[in-house]
């Protein structure tokens, strides 16, 4: 059933559709293999045919480029520009926000925080090299973690973003470089609106407490933003996020794993999902519901 204008429609023949107005703002999708990829791909087509800005963070390194206006591509040896300190003083989140990023990294206590957050209102802290070499606490707590690889992380210009932005991760090969980048980025876009939020793979995404952060605040409901948050792998990370649930061809032991979660009793709402298929799993304040078809994506 369609409720809203940013319904999309899921499979072959029938009227299913994932509307983010009535089953919730972020759609989980597991699937092994390709499965996870296809249905990021399809999403973000549907979405922009409706309106909607795109952000894809894209971990494998394989999707399409076409159609966006600023490409990141993140690597371990190569400038990323993604400061938190100085994506404050340019605008795009508040410095109290670049303080928090900072401590959730470092492992920052709050007293240390909050004198973080007043040096860098005062402009004596303007980048987090710089909190790194101001001679205080904070910046020997910094120092017990600080690599070659946050001081590249953190070299360079700060981007300038359009409209539609594809993260491309699949260079990088340090998950702490991935969880940190995915965080600060996701301060960046978490007030956007009339936007679709791509995340491939979330499990990959959300592997560091830097990256829990992160999906944290992309999967937060917002009014007029979408969140498809795919993975061939079904972590209870993933798994306890609300919203419904989107389960393509897996694992037999991976399909009820993801059942399990989502509440559905044993029995033939437990369908097997072949190659194709999908398995759509929404919720209402009474009951558990399972809509199945050939996936269009």
């Amino acid at each position: 059933m369609k409720y809203s204008r940013i319904a999309v429609r899921l499979f072959e023949g029938k009227e299913v559709f994932y509307d983010p107005v009535y089953h919730g703002r972020t759609l989980k999708v597991f699937g092994m293999d390709n499965y996870p990829d296809q249905a990021i791909e399809f999403f973000v087509d549907a979405y922009r045919k409706i309106g909607y800005s795109v952000v894809v963070f894209d971990t494998k390194g394989t999707f399409e480029r076409d159609g966006f206006d600023t490409i990141i591509d993140l690597e371990d040896a190569k400038p990323g520009g993604l400061d938190p300190i100085k994506f404050a003083s340019k605008g795009y989140f508040d410095p109290y926000t670049a303080a928090t990023i900072v401590q959730t990294v470092y492992g920052l206590d709050r007293t240390l925080t909050d004198k973080l957050y007043s040096d860098i209102l005062s402009g004596r802290v303007g980048s987090v090299p710089e909190a790194l070499k101001a001679g205080e606490k904070y910046s020997e707590v910094i120092a017990e973690s600080y690599t070659l690889i946050d001081q590249l992380l953190y070299s360079g210009d700060v981007p300038v973003f359009g409209e539609n932005v594809l993260v491309n991760l699949g260079d990088a090969h340090s998950i702490t470089l991935v969880g940190t980048a995915f965080l600060v980025l996701s301060a960046v876009f978490e007030k956007r609106r009339e936007t679709l939020v791509g995340l491939n793979d979330a499990a990959v995404l959300a592997y560091t407490q830097a990256g829990s952060a992160g999906l944290a605040l992309l999967t937060r409901p917002l009014r007029r933003r979408v969140t498809v948050v795919a993975s061939e792998y079904a972590g209870e990370s993933l798994l306890n996020l609300g919203g419904p649930v989107l389960l393509l061809y897996h694992e037999p032991d991976v399909q009820g794993i993801v059942y399990d979660a989502s509440g559905v009793p044993p029995g033939p709402m437990r369908k097997y999902i072949q190659k194709g298929e999908g398995a759509f799993i929404y919720r209402t304040p009474e009951t558990i519901n399972v809509e199945t078809g050939k996936f269009l994506g």
